[in-house]
């Protein structure tokens, strides 16, 4: 007989092994499959070990510019594979905590590739290619993304490399061109630019950061043209070719086709989600273009089977996927839950300067409609940002003129990302404006270019 679990989850990245966590508190008994690392893409290719990159970086850019604070240092240099090899103990010590999590919350890990088998079944084949089947009353899918293919630029991780690869290059590059500029392009461009590598971006659209406010996109295009990378918008790679070991991209852009060398091109286009092997169409779930078709507590049309994270319709990020888990599980286990807010969820890209929002951009709610109110602090009157040496970016508040909702925020700039949630928090509370302004807050610090960013928008800005 197959061992009978209440929850088993297939997958172990942010979404998953959360919902496992939070059915384990709620006294159901779960198990979790994972073919590859316990914390999936997130903690072991994607979140945490990037943001150990980054960090790195950040600190061989104070270095280059100590004396900007009165310290000198000589002969400082960066050791590419120090650097990446601290990327990879970071991330191998947060799966060891997710192991020590499924221990401590009695969660059975099946190692292994999982698919529906029908009924309430999930068949998990080992490494050694030994089939397993086991029985659930509900199975959650969250098996994640991976990186975009386009069909010409198709990835080999020697010339043309992914995101994962990005990561644990074994040797850096002296050049790179970043096609695409989401979050991962300029997080990369960022990381491989302050080593040392030179960098050239690539973005399809007008502007880099497409999604985020327009003068957002505007001050990182200003910060990283400052820093040394070349950016070209409007622009597309058309091919590329692998001459004598070197990539000769074929880009063609509003004013013509040119031709760029570089050691690496990296594709940044984007996520594709893991569906392929999962017995979707075999048991009869239904999806559409890439996406696990589910209600609002993410359960799908087949009972019992209840999908979350990168693989539904929604932004394709980590704390999106652990809200996810939590509310769906929750809902199984009959509690009352409301469905996600959508609207609500905050974005950040953990660049220098940092970029951090939430809500609609300026554009957008004049597209919806609203006649608004726009406040913008820049951290160039900041004491804290001065002191810092980081005066670049701003923060850029939206309120409807009318009942004073704020409805979205924009911040640029250093340690933004740490902020974004004081702004989260009150539209969850439906939060006014003027309680922003009347809300004391500590000087100096870099938050309170949100409370400044909330006068500016009534006309009660001080320090400007």
């Amino acid at each position: 007989m197959a061992t009978q679990y209440d929850v088993i989850v297939v997958g172990t990245g942010p979404g998953g092994y959360v919902a496992a966590i939070r059915a384990s508190q709620l006294g159901l008994k779960t198990a979790v499959v994972e073919k590859e690392s316990l914390g999936g893409i997130c903690l072991n290719w994607g979140c945490i070990p990037t943001k150990a990159l980054l960090k790195s970086a950040q600190v061989f850019e104070y270095i280059q510019h100590a004396q900007d604070y009165g310290i000198n240092v000589t002969g400082a240099t960066a050791d590419f594979t120090a650097v990446v090899k601290r990327s990879r103990e970071v991330a191998g010590g947060m799966s060891k905590g997710v192991s020590f999590l499924m221990r401590k919350n009695k969660i059975d890990t099946l190692m292994g590739f999982g698919k529906l088998a029908g009924g309430n079944k999930v068949e998990v084949t080992d490494d050694k290619g030994v089939k397993t089947v086991y029985e659930g009353k509900h199975i959650i899918l969250a098996t994640g993304g991976r990186s975009r293919e386009l069909p010409n630029l198709p990835i080999d991780d020697k010339y043309i490399i992914g995101y994962r690869k990005a990561m644990a290059l074994e040797t850096q590059p002296k050049s790179m061109i970043i096609v695409g500029s989401g979050a991962i392009g300029v997080e990369f461009a960022y990381f491989y630019n302050t080593m040392g590598t030179k960098v050239t971006i690539v973005e399809y659209l007008p502007r880099i950061v497409p999604v985020e406010d327009e003068e957002v996109s505007k001050q990182l295009e200003k910060s990283y043209k400052k820093a040394g990378i070349d950016i070209m918008t409007n622009a597309s790679v058309e091919k590329v070719e692998v001459v004598d070991g070197v990539c000769k991209a074929t880009v063609k852009t509003a004013t013509g086709v040119v031709t760029l060398a570089a050691d690496i091109v990296l594709s940044a286009v984007g996520v594709q989600t893991n569906l392929e092997g999962l017995g979707l169409d075999e048991v009869g779930v239904k999806h559409d273009k890439g996406k696990v078709l589910v209600d609002d507590f993410y359960a799908t049309n087949f009972p019992g089977v209840y999908a979350i994270g990168d693989i539904v319709k929604g932004p394709s990020l980590a704390h999106v996927a652990s809200a996810e888990g939590i509310i769906c599980v929750e809902k199984i286990a009959g509690q009352h839950v409301e469905p996600l807010n959508y609207g609500n969820i905050p974005g950040c890209t953990y660049t220098q300067p940092e970029i951090a929002s939430v809500g609609m951009t300026e554009a957008q709610a004049k597209e919806a409609g609203y006649e608004i109110k726009v406040g913008k602090f820049p951290f160039s009157a900041s004491g804290k940002a001065s002191a810092a040496g980081a005066k670049d970016g701003f923060v850029k508040v939206i309120f409807d003129a009318k009942y004073g909702e704020w409805l979205g925020a924009h911040m640029i700039g250093a340690n933004v990302t740490e902020m974004i949630a004081e702004v989260v928090v009150a539209r969850k509370l439906e939060t006014t404006g003027h309680e922003i302004i009347k809300s004391v807050h500590p000087h100096p610090t870099m938050s309170e270019a949100i409370m400044e960013a909330a006068a500016a928008a009534y006309g009660e800005v001080i320090h400007l």
